[in-house]
């Protein structure tokens, strides 16, 4: 033992025990990979989303060093002066933002109204190039530039005219020139400010007063001292911040940090599972090995080398699995940009178009993961064999005594407890820290209870064999050895469904959440899509609208029994976050479950009090809204009084949503007009007839015309489209569940060829072995997706009820998709009891004196 190197010994003892076992350790290292992978995509290609997002909104913003917003899109321009003749003020420049709506189009293109004499001091990058024969376009009435985006979308050219939507008319813009500092992807068109004004009807109004500040001033003093001398001046219409400054950063990164985090860890799931694959893979490799090891130590072996020994295996896994993970990260975070696109689905970074970019940082920090999570999955098998006594170990059928040391159930039961606690807790930053952790350690806890439940069950079954058998002499021997052998080796079982259980109760889950939110979006659509014909001028955009004399034409065609007009407008109460929607329409004050999705009780108006106002769950949760309470809204260029008459279901909006009474809205801002309409159709009158009336309207060319199910239907392909990546990774559970079974099935099984020995020689015939292997199998995996059914719905509940509301802000309904759960677990069944099988029949490949020598 000691004439041998001892580098030469751990790596004779590494390479023997993989060559040994190839498949087990490929598919342990494939788990970690597959976890690290997805991991360090999702990472990247947020990171370089969320980069050229920001960096799309800074070119916007040039070196400005204070922004002065709206609460509400537009404000007077008259404040303008006043911001420009402040003494710390060098340059001020003055725009107009315009979502400008496109015929025929579902995007809206962003327009910005500049001063290029002022903006060239600031933003120099939204000054257009206009060609040297037309020099004066920069200032034109019905020039435009576009970004190079832009200009490919339109498909823009010099001699045709770009048409945008005001109303149900159009406005026609000539093709000026590029935007040539544009990012990549970034749809944008500039023009003058006072054509702006002038071409889609916002005669003085701006949106945003962008400061340059003289050398010297101190920005945050500055912008704190304005901030009070307009909220004095002008109470709730004016937000200050600093472009760059910390209220951006965290505008942009809320739209989808909580989306990105659930992608994460959902990512992380896969490497979760990997872990116990690991811890499931070393635990039977150190059975197995028990007697070798006790060996080496009787041969001089300290019990620190061993220690060491079996910790560099699970090293050696994790290195392998975080290194090709780390690569395939990369190289799935290109293809998914290249072919998903930077928000996969989600649409929370539409408009950019970034480039991966690889991470040293990132890829550390999940290199570190992965080889830290296969160390984990590999210390309590390395902890046990180091401390057993070599002359025990060396004993046939000590190992299931070693391993149920590991059995204790105090441990798992307090991590039970202390996860329902955990549950229970609020979010931090917004996130659901606390609902991930119970998450986990939920999952830790049952996995360690799984070999004392394994024995319940199984010595139960054989007891209740058993009395079978003493009653009826003829019974089977082939489930009495089976039984018997499951009872009497339950730990060995308990580990072996470790890395099952993982992976299928994660499927089972994600699963549940996924189907919950889709059955639950359908339902809250059938409910808010009451009317038989819905009527929208387009789908993009904020120039678009029905003005009085339309909404009238379309009231009084035949067979249109009632109407309910809409108006959505956006309003902004936090400097820190995105602005709220503000639907206006006829709401029933006593009644409003009529048409909106009330959750909880319902506050009847009081006369004297404030108007009603119907808030989103959001707004809860992010303003702290409630039922009964006197909030502020910012219209008409100043603050109005409302009463929070109830909380509605909101999915379409997660940054919140407030709904108010169309003629509240009207009487407060003298805006008429309306952004859609539903059409309830009298007895006898039929959609297709419906139709063609509005299509013979002369402003019919304008309108998008749909059905409830058309709606539905559009709704449901942009949810799947979203939800892409997690059926993806749903995919990959179930994958790593199938190998996981297989891997461990086929260890369990190889190693028990001396057991299967001696069964031969004592009478078994081969065929009746292979019926005990599959029936184990099949007994073993039954138990595991039981029990991981179980397990999964308990997260499930978690995720429905806790992640999901402290994420996204909105409540859903449990719903369990029978169908795909017994698919699955059919799958698990059928690949246990096929690699039972399978292994079975290497294992009896060698005559039974053969396998009974090692005993000798």
């Amino acid at each position: 033992m000691t004439s041998m190197a001892p580098g030469r010994l751990k790596s004779w003892l590494l390479l023997g025990e993989w060559r040994a076992h190839p498949v087990r350790t490929l598919v342990a290292v494939a788990a970690i990979a597959i976890g690290i992978a997805l991991g360090f995509a999702i990472h990247l290609i947020n990171a370089a989303a969320f980069n050229e997002f920001s960096s799309a909104i800074k070119g916007l913003s040039g070196v400005a060093d204070v922004q002065v917003r709206g609460t509400e899109p537009v404000f007077d321009e008259n404040i303008y002066p006043v911001l420009a003749a402040l003494p710390e003020v060098v340059v001020a420049s003055p725009i107009l933002e315009v979502e400008a709506s496109i015929p025929g189009q579902r995007s809206a293109l962003k327009i910005l109204g500049i001063d290029v004499f002022r903006a060239g001091f600031i933003s120099p990058d939204l000054v257009g190039a206009p060609s040297e024969e037309h020099l004066q376009d920069t200032i034109s009435d019905d020039a435009i530039f576009l970004s190079p985006a832009a200009q490919q979308w339109l498909s823009a050219r010099e001699d045709k005219p770009l048409q945008f939507q005001l109303g149900v008319g159009t406005v026609a813009l000539r093709y000026a020139g590029a935007l040539q500092s544009a990012r990549a992807g970034q749809r944008l068109g500039v023009m003058d400010i006072g054509a702006a004004q002038w071409r889609f009807d916002r005669l003085g109004k701006l949106s945003r007063v962008d400061l340059k500040l003289r050398d010297g001033v101190n920005r945050d003093v500055f912008k704190n001292t304005l901030q009070q001398r307009l909220q004095r001046d002008h109470p709730g219409r004016f937000l200050v911040n600093q472009p760059n400054d910390e209220d951006q950063s965290s505008r942009n990164e809320g739209m989808s940090r909580a989306y990105r985090v659930n992608l994460t860890v959902l990512a992380l799931v896969a490497l979760f599972t990997g872990a116990f694959l690991v811890f499931s893979t070393q635990a039977l490799s150190v059975i197995r090995r028990r007697s070798q090891f006790a060996l080496l130590r009787v041969l001089g072996m300290e019990r620190r080398q061993l220690l060491r020994q079996i910790l560099l295996e699970g090293l050696c896994l994790g290195v392998l699995g975080s290194a090709i993970g780390i690569a395939a990260g990369y190289g799935l975070a290109a293809t998914a940009l290249h072919f998903m696109g930077a928000d996969l689905g989600a649409g929370f970074f539409s408009g950019v178009r970034p480039t991966v970019h690889f991470t040293p940082v990132a890829a550390g920090v999940y290199f570190a993961l992965g080889v830290t999570v296969a160390l984990l999955g590999c210390a309590a098998p390395a902890w046990d064999a180091a401390r057993a006594k070599p002359a025990v170990a060396l004993k046939s059928g000590t190992e299931e005594a070693a391993i149920s040391r590991l059995a204790t159930v105090w441990p798992p039961l307090a991590g039970m407890v202390l996860a329902a606690l955990l549950s229970q807790a609020p979010p931090i930053f917004e996130l659901p820290i606390f609902g991930y952790l119970s998450i986990a350690l939920l999952l830790i806890s049952v996995i360690a209870l799984m070999p004392r439940l394994a024995a319940a069950v199984f010595r139960a079954a054989h007891r209740r064999w058993s009395v079978v058998v003493a009653s009826r002499p003829g019974a089977s021997p082939v489930l009495t050895l089976t039984l018997a052998r499951l009872a009497n080796a339950s730990s060995q079982a308990g580990i072996a469904l470790g890395g099952v259980l993982s992976s299928f109760s994660l499927m089972v889950a994600m699963a549940i959440m996924v189907s919950s939110f889709r059955v639950s979006l359908d339902d809250w659509m059938r409910h808010i899509l009451p009317a038989d014909v819905y009527v929208s001028t387009v789908s993009g955009g904020a120039t678009a609208g029905l003005r009085p004399a339309q909404q009238q034409a379309i009231a009084a065609l035949p067979g249109v029994e009632g109407t309910d007009f809409l108006r959505v407008q956006s309003i902004a109460l936090a400097a820190d976050r995105p602005a709220v929607a503000l639907i206006a329409r006829d709401v029933d004050a006593n009644d409003p479950a009529r048409v909106l999705a009330m959750v909880g009780g319902v506050r009847t108006p009081v006369a004297g009090e404030p108007p009603p106002v119907w808030v989103s769950e959001a707004m809860i949760d992010l303003y702290g809204m409630a039922v009964g309470k006197r909030i502020e809204l910012p219209l008409a260029g100043r603050q109005h009084a409302f009463t929070v008459a109830g909380v509605w279901r909101d999915y379409a909006r997660p940054t919140g949503s407030i709904q108010m009474r169309l003629s509240d809205y009207r009487a407060i801002t003298g805006d008429p007009d309306a952004s859609s309409v539903a059409l309830w159709l009298k007895d006898g009158a039929n959609q297709p007839g419906i139709e063609r009336a509005l299509k013979a309207l002369p402003f019919a060319a304008t309108l998008d015309i749909s059905t409830p199910s058309d709606i539905r239907d559009m709704s449901m392909k942009i949810f799947d489209r979203s939800f892409a990546i997690t059926y993806l990774l749903e995919a990959i559970a179930i994958v790593i569940g199938l190998f996981g079974v297989a891997a461990t099935f086929s260890a369990q099984t190889l190693a028990r060829a001396r057991e299967f020995g001696m069964l031969r020689h004592v009478g078994v015939t081969r065929r009746q072995i292979l019926a005990i292997l599959a029936i184990e199998g099949g007994s073993l995996t039954a138990l595991g997706i039981a029990t991981g059914f179980v397990l999964g719905w308990v997260i499930s509940l978690i995720l429905v009820f806790v992640v999901n509301p402290q994420s996204f802000h909105w409540t859903m309904q449990l719903h369990l998709p029978w169908g795909l759960l017994a698919g699955v677990a059919a799958l698990l069944l059928s690949a246990a009891a096929l690699t039972a099988l399978l292994a079975g029949r290497q294992s009896l490949s060698g005559g039974p004196i053969r396998a009974v020598r090692e005993d000798w």
